[in-house]
């Protein structure tokens, strides 16, 4: 990662290393969460109802964990997909006494992991219990999942019933990607396939969205290059032209799963992945400065959004959600402005993704400005850096600051408090 960095004099080096630090210590010191000296409070947690499910929609469609790709058995080529589970916080059955409860695909063993540690806050002295993993041996329905290492069945340690519609909330919102409180004696949970769009989902435009120029025109966000200085907003909601700084993500060809957001007069569309930051405001009657940001995939029709109704005048205005719903695309982008924000389709959004807090994340960012400003201020003499971190040269996938940020946060906020389709999984 550090070889991305300009090879800048070292005291420039050590006056960049120490102000970014600086900067990133305090964004997430400051930022809700845990903080420095501080509790987290506990989040209240609604337990699921018997025979409920989420996402309430079929298991194997593709606003769940998508469509079954075939039984994996010892001898396959994808038995090589699985991988044991031998976390000590979590019990596997394994009456078989062969040990395939512990194999599944690494989704899952990541949800598993971090679910085991939600029981054992939720109930000190508890742990989670795998009752059901990969199954090799046919016990399962035709097409289940757990033939992929996608699935398994959970209970508490202690196998007290009551507590299972709490434990089925906890899987929930340890990111499994479907989650069914199936029967009395145990909880279904699954996930999307590893090369699964929707397993993929960062933060991202698709590239056929559209940014407005400074001067006039439009240009496809997968055009954007260094020296472009795009329509954005400031915190009050005054519309500005801000410079383009890099791509937080790239992808030109994988497809992923977009959310898709309608409004009524004016009427817009905005594309964007379930994980990215939007602006809304809950009535129309809200001053433009009161918009907050939330995830995409929590956009509901009813609420507004901000729009840009007149460029020639150059104000924004609450445009009504009138739809929502989900559709693939291929490819996918992810601009990252001075300001932070930036107007796409002339629908204001977030630059940032995966954590609900616009400010928090746009503090975090403040070593890319900060690095940013110095390259420009530089430029003739260190032009090559910038090239490859802000355009089409930079490398495909999340870019490597995103993914350090994204680690942090997990251990700062907890994995709870980040959106269960916004991990990065790629690097540039």
């Amino acid at each position: 990662m550090l070889l991305l960095l300009p090879p800048l004099p070292l005291t420039r080096v050590a006056l960049v290393g120490f102000v970014c630090a600086a900067l990133l210590s305090h964004a997430w010191a400051c930022g809700p969460g845990r903080g420095y000296g501080r509790r987290r409070h506990p989040k209240k947690l609604t337990p699921l109802a018997y025979k409920q499910f989420i996402p309430n929609v079929a298991e194997k469609t593709l606003g769940a964990s998508g469509r079954y790709e075939g039984k994996i058995t010892r001898n396959s080529e994808r038995f090589k997909e699985l991988t044991p589970n031998y976390n000590p916080d979590i019990i596997f059955k394994d009456e078989e006494n062969t040990g395939a409860d512990r194999l599944m695909t690494q989704r899952c063993k990541d949800k598993l992991n971090s679910l085991a540690i939600s029981v054992m806050n939720q109930w000190p002295g508890v742990k989670l219990r795998v009752t059901e993993g990969w199954d090799e041996d046919g016990h399962h329905f035709e097409e289940s999942l757990h033939y992929e290492g996608r699935a398994v069945d959970i209970t508490t340690s202690d196998r007290d019933k009551s507590k299972y519609g709490t434990l089925s909330r906890l899987a929930v919102e340890a990111g499994f990607d479907w989650v069914y409180y199936e029967s009395k004696a145990h909880i279904h949970c699954s996930v999307k396939a590893e090369n699964s769009v929707a397993a993929k989902s960062g933060g991202c435009f698709p590239g056929s969205a559209s940014v407005t120029l400074e001067g006039g025109g439009r240009k496809r966000v997968h055009e954007l290059r260094a020296g472009d200085r795009v329509l954005a907003a400031d915190a009050r909601g005054k519309l500005l032209y801000s410079d383009f700084v890099m791509f937080a993500d790239r992808d030109e060809t994988t497809r992923r799963l977009f959310h898709v957001i309608e409004t009524r007069e004016p009427r817009r569309q905005l594309v964007l992945t379930a994980a990215h930051l939007l602006f809304v405001l809950d009535n129309a009657t809200d001053a433009v400065h009161a918009m907050r940001a939330t995830f995409a995939s929590r956009v509901r029709p009813g609420q507004h959004v901000l729009v840009v109704a007149d460029e020639a005048r150059g104000r924004l205005e609450a445009a009504a959600v009138e739809r929502v719903y989900v559709e693939e695309r291929r490819g996918s982008f992810a601009p990252v402005t001075a300001h932070g924000t930036v107007v796409v389709d002339r629908v204001l959004a977030s630059c940032y993704a995966v954590v609900e807090d616009h400010r928090l994340a746009h503090w975090a960012f403040a070593p890319v400005r900060l690095v940013h400003a110095l390259t420009s201020l530089f430029r003739a003499e260190e032009p090559r850096w910038e090239q490859r971190n802000s355009t089409s040269s930079q490398g495909g996938g999340v870019h490597w600051y995103p993914q350090v940020l994204y680690h942090v946060g997990r251990w700062v906020l907890g994995g709870n408090s980040l959106h269960p389709l916004g991990m990065p999984v790629t690097s540039s």
